[in-house]
């Protein structure tokens, strides 16, 4: 064989090996190429199997099914045996003048009078071998064994170049299966119902409506205030549906301009306008078979939710500059926290497309409707960042927990959280006082909580607190709360008596 044509050989079995993912389909091309490249009579690539140290065919060229199968041998048995074991090529002239051969396929019969030349060359992943490549060849005085034994060096190193590049792909695969199994769990076990915070009758409505829903594919509609929790209710139903082991995908309408919002639901084809340079999936097509959540759905245009409303019925789609229609397998959830009743009759959302959503409406109430939940929150978010800060905080004070409860809360739970992640953070004892809490929370305008007094009476509420707080901790002790404070037992008892703290209380 000329250098050209093994070059060309070379080449042509690197790209046998790199056109297909399926491992098995590469190495039967590439014994097809040692066939008619080098007039390869019969051929084979043996796999070690290292738990059992046996040898067994993969793949092979004229040899029969039945053949293959009776080609098992163990470590260091005959030629392929031993290649394997030594990590060493083995090149024979004619295999009739050798008794090292085996034949247990039954394949070589000398009686067909052709005289063959062997080929057997170790496939190594680094430096532990892994199986061979064996070829007979018809002997030829003029061919020499060095050169066939180089060639077939080479492509042994090129399958084991492949065989390495597909197990480093099936264990980033399965090490991404496992992260997605894992993260499925901890989703799952985020957003069950009981993960939604609240005791209150209204929120016992909601866990009721959730557990009545979740197992439909019926379309639900989330009204609530900004911050009441919408999307954990979103996630809630998914995550408890049937639907749950598919994609859960989000889209926030109102963050979206209006050009774009229509190629986020329904994605576009490559060159459907300016800047449209390869094709898109839109979110329906990227939650087929699980669930779309549409927060903020009462800021979609008109354009848009006739469109949405055909999806909606028909279960059907176009992408934008598109002429195929895609069929998609759905579960809606919206969410708004506006008066969609109202912007219909003010025409500025369609009617047909708000009874379409409006199957199973859930009204999340706001925190103000809800107070005896502020407390539950409250310790609940402040266990959260304790945690998160490293920090040791473990209370409330009782002045800041009449703040907490007096306040009306127009952010509701996402301004409750926010407070209390800022009230940790600015703490550096053990207990959270009133003054950790923000100004707006504090301030008698905005919290409703406290009247017109003087510089004189805000300094007597905040000692009093103090005291009381360093009481608490000492369990009554006057002198070690004296210390803590770092004031004298005198000045604490004064301060005690004029404000009828009474230290027997916190014994």
């Amino acid at each position: 064989m000329h250098e050209s044509d093994e070059t060309t050989l070379l080449y042509e079995i690197s790209q046998a090996l790199n056109k297909h993912t399926d491992l098995k389909k590469s190495l039967y091309n590439v014994l097809d190429l040692l066939s008619s490249g080098m007039n390869m009579v019969r051929g084979m690539i043996t796999i070690l199997n290292p738990m059992r140290e046996e040898i067994s065919i993969e793949v092979a060229h004229g040899i029969t099914r039945s053949a293959m199968l009776k080609g098992i041998y163990k470590l260091g048995e005959g030629v392929t045996g031993k290649v394997i074991q030594e990590g060493k090529a083995v090149s024979i002239s004619k295999i009739s003048e050798s008794r090292k051969f085996l034949n247990r396929t039954g394949t070589r019969k000398e009686s067909s009078g052709q005289e063959l030349s062997f080929f057997c060359v170790p496939i190594k992943n680094e430096q532990h071998v892994i199986g061979a490549l064996s070829v007979d060849k018809p002997h030829n005085d003029h061919y020499p064994l060095a050169q066939g034994e180089k060639l077939l060096c080479v492509v042994a190193a090129m399958i084991a170049t492949k065989v390495i590049h597909l197990e480093r792909i099936q264990r980033e695969k399965e090490k991404l299966e496992a992260e997605n199994e894992r993260l499925r769990m901890e989703l799952e076990k985020k957003y069950r119902i009981k993960n939604i915070i609240g005791n209150s009758n209204k929120m016992r409505e909601v866990y009721q409506m959730i557990s009545q829903v979740a197992r439909s594919n019926a379309t639900v509609l989330i009204r609530g205030e900004s911050g009441t929790g919408k999307e954990l209710v979103a996630n809630a139903i998914h995550y408890n549906s049937r639907r749950s082991n598919h994609p859960f995908v989000k889209i926030n309408c109102a963050a979206l301009p209006v050009n774009l919002i229509e190629s986020e639901l329904f994605g576009h084809e490559k060159g459907a306008f300016t800047g449209a340079l390869y094709q898109k999936l839109g979110k329906f097509e990227m939650a087929h078979k699980g669930t779309l959540f549409l927060d903020e759905i009462g800021s979609i245009s008109p354009d848009v939710q006739v469109k949405l409303l055909r999806v909606l019925q028909e279960r059907e789609l176009e992408r934008i500059g598109g002429n195929k229609t895609i069929s998609v397998d759905v579960r809606i959830i919206a969410a708004t926290n506006k008066n969609l009743e109202q912007a219909v009759i003010d025409n500025g959302f369609r009617s047909d497309l708000y009874y379409r959503i409006n199957v199973f409406p859930i009204y999340m109430p706001p925190l103000r409707e809800r107070k005896t939940d502020v407390l539950v929150l409250a310790d609940y978010f402040l266990e959260k960042y304790t945690r998160e800060n490293d920090k040791e905080v473990v209370r409330f004070s009782t002045p800041a927990i009449d703040m907490l409860m007096a306040y009306h809360w127009p952010g509701n739970v996402r301004e409750l959280e926010n407070a209390i992640e800022r009230a940790v953070l600015l703490c550096e004892g053990k207990v959270i006082n009133g003054y950790h809490l923000p100004p707006t929370i504090q301030t008698a305008e905005e919290s409703e909580t406290l009247p017109s007094e003087t510089l004189e009476s805000a300094v007597e509420k905040l000692e009093r607190e103090m005291i009381v707080e360093a009481l608490k901790h000492t369990r009554g002790n006057i002198s070690n709360a004296a210390k803590m404070l770092g004031s004298t037992i005198r000045k604490i008892s004064y301060k005690m008596d004029k404000y009828g703290i009474d230290p027997h209380q916190y014994n």
